[in-house]
Formats: structure tokens, C-alpha cells, sequence
């Protein structure tokens, strides 16, 4: 499994998620190729790396 370094990623949340956090995702750009996803209350928890095409597709059915 491949590893990016996420240590300068800039994150941003999604654009539903409350002041307090609330449900939603943070993603980062700026890698090649792929999406950085992490859970919005989370800060430096768990990420999952979403190949970019893929990551378009989703957000294109969420619509």
C-alpha cells in the first residue's frame, strides 16, 4: 500500500458541516491523483486515499 505524506495537506470541510464539527468530511488537495478524505471531528484521525476520478464519480452521484 502506497504512503502520502499528509503532514502539510490543507484540509478543507465540507461546506454542510455545522460550526461545531457536525457529520460530515474533510478532504485535502493537492496530491496528484487522489483524494485525502478524514472524518470532520476527527482531527489527525484515520485517512482514506480515494483515486481522484473515483472521488468525481461519488460526489457526481450525490447530486
Amino acid at each position: 500500500m502506497r504512503e502520502y505524506d499528509l503532514s502539510n495537506a490543507r484540509w478543507r470541510k465540507s461546506t454542510y458541516s455545522d460550526g461545531n464539527g457536525g457529520s460530515c468530511v474533510e478532504v485535502a488537495a493537492g496530491l496528484p491523483g487522489v483524494v485525502p478524505v478524514r472524518d470532520s471531528k476527527v482531527d489527525g484521525g484515520p485517512v482514506i486515499v480515494v483515486g481522484a476520478s473515483a472521488w468525481t464519480e461519488f460526489v457526481r452521484g450525490l447530486g
